[in-house]
């Protein structure tokens, strides 16, 4: 699993011209990309580490700020475009496979007391946001083994 996560003073993501997911004010965007073979052991790993990683302004977390979080699918995290002009997307894992995992990432978050917005899976989206810093990390959990 990967997550690519971003401090944002504020943020907001839209499908066909309505906000479904936004936050104002300090917190984190995070794109998260689900592979074949992630599992339980992945989500714990990238939702503890959001919640944990103390990157906001006076090296706090969202856990301890109380901070939100905008969560979105991204299966474009696992593209490979090492040869030619195309990307192939074959490291992603497959709708059915990914939405589950995806959710699972929100429910952790929640489950941590978080606040948490998120995108629409699947769905063709807008992504705004203001890159606080600019702060932006990878995370990228190992597969099961």
């Amino acid at each position: 699993m990967r997550a690519v996560v971003q401090r944002a003073t504020r943020a907001s993501v839209t499908v066909d011209g309505a906000v479904v997911g936004a936050f104002e004010g300090e917190g984190l965007v995070v794109l998260v990309g689900v592979t074949p073979g992630d599992g339980p052991a992945q989500v714990e790993y990238v939702a503890r580490k959001v919640a944990d990683l103390r990157v906001l302004r006076g090296e706090r977390s969202v856990a301890e700020a109380g901070a939100p979080v905008l969560v979105v699918s991204q299966f474009t995290l696992y593209g490979d475009a090492r040869k030619g002009r195309r990307p192939t997307w074959n490291a992603a894992a497959p709708g059915p496979v990914a939405e589950p995992l995806v959710d699972a990432v929100v429910a952790d978050l929640r489950a941590r007391g978080l606040t948490v917005a998120t995108g629409v899976f699947g769905a063709d989206m807008a992504v705004e946001l203001v890159n606080d810093g600019p702060v932006t990390l990878l995370l990228e959990s190992a597969p099961e083994a």
